[in-house]
């Protein structure tokens, strides 16, 4: 019992097919959808006790599949999506932190996206990634086959398109910048549901992962959503209500279409969180619903991490109404899609295990397991940070304290010096978990360039590697904030020469490097490359938009370190663009990741009341 446990080795979808129904070998594969929403925690739905919200759909969803009532993510958004894409903890796959270079997921991982893939499936993406960027870490690298999304953790943060602000936005499709109109999540929906019809006609199984941004800040929603919750005593932040209920109206219609196409019953339909509430309950608790528990985004207790789940299969004999207190957790979800799809999979190191027999049978003898979430939040993860260790009835807080959460659910009563076996024995189980995952952190994860995968590579302060927070957010850049010197990591793919322009506006913005029609003006003289040696100063020309450097590169890793000098302040561009130099004949490739300027859009990013 414990972390040895949770290791398993898993090579296909035969190790326990006995605990699902017998659909025999020819049966036609159920399609699956995922819906994954940002910053929602357990008690923001009706159903979870919520005296505020009503969610009628996710509601019905509950009542009509099974519901894993001690499910548990990371306290973050990005962990969290790594660890379900792999079935592997966070801190083992390179995904300790949201931003900072540390949202990337490694290379080498095996995603579920590859899987279903690989098993015959067309697989979308429609929303939130957030595990990188820039190649090889795009949703499209890493076995999503058509993708609609935003880029970095949220609409209008640094990398994202200058000016998206929920409303009518530009996101990527397919590696191409498209406008839309619409409501971010709306739109999400729209498209998910597009690809869900057209592979029905096609005849061909689909995974989709319909992984919206909402209801994470900035709180923006149609004013319709908001005003009922206007002026309500204990309503935290009335937009983020809203924001739910239009969540609970988008999976209305896509249950709905579901049905009227056909596809509800041979159709795996997840709903789950990425993390713990964050607008709906306020940082000191006093406002807002905790669902009964202590903690709310980014906590090691379990309001941090505890999630609804709830999964529907009516052709897989998925249980209805069902409630499972079992400890289940986010790295259990793809060793259970594979077993109960009957995919085939290359040998994966799982930390999670398949959910097979607690769908499929009460399984008393289901063992006590140990499993590890935490929040990192740094360059270099540190032991015993912000974390949590679980069994069914137990929670190790940081090491320090410990909590019976069967009969003390608020975690309100230490018990560490009551109970020292139970409290030592969980220290163990930290300790080997940290021994394993802890011999690679010091892999660092760094941005591609010079593939022909991608030939202009885009950078942004969101992913500076520096001590403290990067202006990650695009209102940071607007009022120059955190204009220090830092760096990017970068892999060079191919020995040659590169073009390296330096920005402080994005290219789609199109202002010059001193203008202070957006935001704060800067008052740079000079600029500087320094890269694998090469260091070269030039001064910015009058009105500059940005500053080209020709630099030769060889193949390996390297510090991208640029400055922009003025008298009065030397600090990192915001924004960098690299360029491969391409061969003579070389032609822009489709798909190429590169904004355009449109007058008509480039605009600051507003403060929505």
């Amino acid at each position: 019992m414990g972390f040895e446990m949770n290791r398993r080795f898993f090579m296909g979808g035969t190790a326990a097919m006995a605990a699902l129904p017998t659909l025999g070998k020819n049966r036609q594969k159920p399609n699956v959808i995922i819906v994954i929403t940002d910053d929602q925690g357990y008690g923001d739905m009706s159903s979870t006790g919520n005296p505020h919200l009503k969610t009628p759909n996710l509601d019905k969803l509950r009542e009509q599949g099974t519901f894993l009532n001690n499910y548990h993510v990371d306290p973050t958004c990005a962990p969290t999506r790594s660890a379900l894409m792999t079935g592997r903890y966070s801190d083992r796959v390179g995904v300790w932190h949201t931003v900072q270079g540390r949202s990337m997921l490694r290379r080498r991982e095996t995603t579920m996206a590859d899987v279903f893939g690989a098993n015959g499936y067309t697989t979308g993406l429609f929303g939130k990634w957030h595990l990188g960027d820039c190649y090889p870490y795009r949703p499209e690298d890493r076995g999503f086959q058509h993708t609609v999304y935003h880029s970095a953790g949220g609409v209008g943060q640094a990398p994202d398109y200058w000016g998206n602000d929920y409303f009518d936005d530009t996101y990527i499709v397919n590696g191409k910048y498209q406008r839309f109109k619409g409501y971010c999540t709306d739109i999400w929906f729209d498209e998910g549901i597009k690809f869900i019809k057209e592979n029905k006609e096609r005849k061909k199984p689909f995974f989709a992962y319909i992984s919206t941004n909402a209801p994470h800040g900035p709180y923006y929603c149609p004013a319709e959503y908001a005003k009922p919750f206007k002026g309500v005593p204990g309503v935290n932040i009335p937009e983020f209500n809203g924001m739910v209920v239009n969540i609970d109206d988008n999976m209305a219609r896509l249950m709905k279409f579901l049905d009227n196409e056909g596809l509800a019953d041979n159709t795996i339909l997840v709903f789950q969180t990425d993390n713990g509430t964050a607008g709906g309950l306020a940082k000191n608790g006093k406002k807002g619903y905790d669902g009964g528990m202590r903690g709310r985004k980014g906590s090691q207790y379990e309001g941090g991490h505890r999630v609804p789940f709830m999964i529907r299969w009516p052709n897989g004999k998925i249980e209805a109404g069902k409630s499972i207190e079992q400890l289940t957790a986010h790295v259990d979800i793809l060793p259970t899609f594979i077993e109960m799809c009957g995919l085939t999979a290359p040998e994966i190191a799982f930390d999670g295990t398949s959910l097979t027999p607690l769908l499929y049978s009460k399984e008393q003898n289901w063992p006590d397991r140990a499993l590890v979430v935490e929040s990192q939040r740094v360059i270099d993860p540190i032991k015993w940070r912000q974390c949590a260790v679980m069994t069914d009835q137990w929670r190790l807080i940081d090491g320090k304290e410990l909590y019976d959460i069967r009969n003390d659910p608020r975690q309100t009563s230490d018990v560490a010096a009551k109970q020292p076996e139970v409290f030592q024995r969980l220290k163990a189980q930290y300790d080997k978990f940290w021994s394993d995952v802890s011999k690679e952190h010091d892999l660092t994860t760094r941005m591609v360039i010079g593939s022909d995968q991608s030939p202009i590579v885009s950078l942004s302060s969101h992913d500076w590697l520096h001590d403290g927070l990067p202006p990650w957010n695009q209102n940071h850049i607007v009022k120059g904030d955190v204009a220090v010197v830092s760096h990017w990591g970068i892999e060079v793919e191919h020995d040659g020469e590169y073009e390296i322009s330096l920005r402080r506006w994005p290219v789609e913005a199109d202002k010059g490097i001193n203008d202070g029609t957006y935001g704060k003006a800067f008052n740079y003289k000079q600029a500087r490359m320094q890269v694998a040696g090469f260091d070269q100063t030039v001064d910015i020309p009058n009105g500059a938009k940005e500053v080209t450097f020709k630099v030769k590169l060889k193949k390996g890793v390297v510090k991208l370190a640029p400055r922009f000098i003025g008298p009065d302040l030397t600090a990192t561009p915001y924004y960098a663009y690299v360029t491969h130099k391409p061969k003579p004949g070389w032609q822009t490739p489709q798909g190429m990741n590169i904004p355009v300027y449109d007058p008509d859009y480039g605009r600051i990013p507003p403060q929505r009341k």
